[in-house]
């Protein structure tokens, strides 16, 4: 990752005094370079990422093609940034102090993004030495605006891409003069609001396994098949086609097929959302995990539900579920 430009602004709200920035943060500096690409790169990358594309009247989306063809100044755009949220922030019924992290940065495909970071500030408990009476005394004290550590999730933020100006989010409702306000989409940016590729994977497991259940079908067996063509779909050209799913899923069940399309108009799920391959190469897609009411646990490849030369579900005649377990070359202790 390279980072272009970075600057800190301080929204302190508890000493009632913001403190903007009039240089960039030295990201020469192995620290706060350390501390940045983290964030960054989890920012960019979070499969819990909302899609939205700025609205015509965004007054937001000139300012920042001005400063990307370089017609404007870095510093006076993250000045202006952080004095808007600072302002509605001062509106909520309880404001949190909060450091606003601005950044022009390359990923590792060394493809441009702005972000903006909302770092909520949180209070530590740190130890001090100090000296009485001629003698050192260590103590405990009480710290605020404390930043999160790299490791920790940010809850709001947003990355626009350069080139397309596609918007990737992250936010909360905050309540602001009265009203339930998403404050980066709705407020800063002006955009045009969609879901998550995540959102949609989930929403599509779920009715998958709500319809097999309702038809007496295996919904291990169901799910894991939905799984392995959410990921075989995305890999082809990293976007999801949700109505597109159906004939593969419930491909020799009709019912179900029919069941499964009326669930997803319910839903008023896009015809087609962005997913990034990373998305699905998460565990939690690829795998497939089961838990018996015997309190045996298994996890499986999605793909492997299909070929019962690996695994098997038979339906016992006493109305009992066997899971058969072919093929095994050697078994590992974990």
């Amino acid at each position: 990752m390279k980072i272009n430009h970075a600057i800190l602004h301080i929204l302190d709200f508890d000493s009632a005094v913001n403190v903007m920035s009039a240089r960039e943060l030295d990201i020469d500096t192995r620290a706060v370079r350390q501390f940045l690409t983290s964030h960054l790169r989890r920012a960019r990358t979070s499969p819990d990422n909302r899609r939205a594309a700025f609205a015509d009247s965004s007054a937001f989306a000139g300012e920042l093609k001005a400063f990307l063809f370089g017609d404007r100044d870095f510093i006076d755009l993250s000045q202006r940034i952080a004095e808007f949220i600072g302002g509605e922030l001062a509106k909520c019924e309880k404001p949190e102090s909060t450091d606003v992290v601005v950044a022009d940065f390359e990923d590792d495909d060394d493809v441009r993004w702005f972000a903006i970071l909302l770092m909520t500030s949180r209070m530590a408990f740190m130890h001090e030495v100090d000296r009485e009476g001629g003698e050192v005394r260590n103590d405990i004290a009480r710290h605020y605006a404390i930043l999160p550590n790299p490791s920790q999730k940010v809850s709001s933020f947003a990355v626009v891409r350069a080139s397309t100006m596609e918007v990737m989010y992250q936010d909360k409702k905050r309540k602001i003069a009265g009203e339930d306000t998403m404050l980066i989409p709705d407020g800063l940016l002006q955009c045009v609001t969609g879901v998550s590729g995540k959102e949609v994977i989930d929403t599509v497991t779920r009715i998958v396994e709500e319809v097999a259940e309702e038809h007496g079908a295996n919904t291990a067996v169901a799910l894991a098949r939905a799984k392995e063509v959410v990921a075989e779909r995305v890999e082809e050209d990293e976007e999801l086609a949700p109505w597109d799913l159906a004939d593969e899923i419930f491909e020799d069940e009709p019912a179900m097929k029919e069941r499964f399309e009326a669930e997803m108009r319910e839903e008023r799920l896009p015809e087609r959302v962005p997913v990034e391959r990373s998305n699905v190469e998460r565990a939690a897609v690829r795998n497939h995990k089961i838990r018996t009411d015997t309190g045996i646990e298994i996890t499986f490849p999605a793909e492997m539900l299909k070929n019962t030369e690996y695994v098997q579900f038979v339906n016992e005649p006493n109305g009992l579920i066997s899971i058969e377990l072919k093929n095994i070359g050697s078994i590992e202790n974990r």
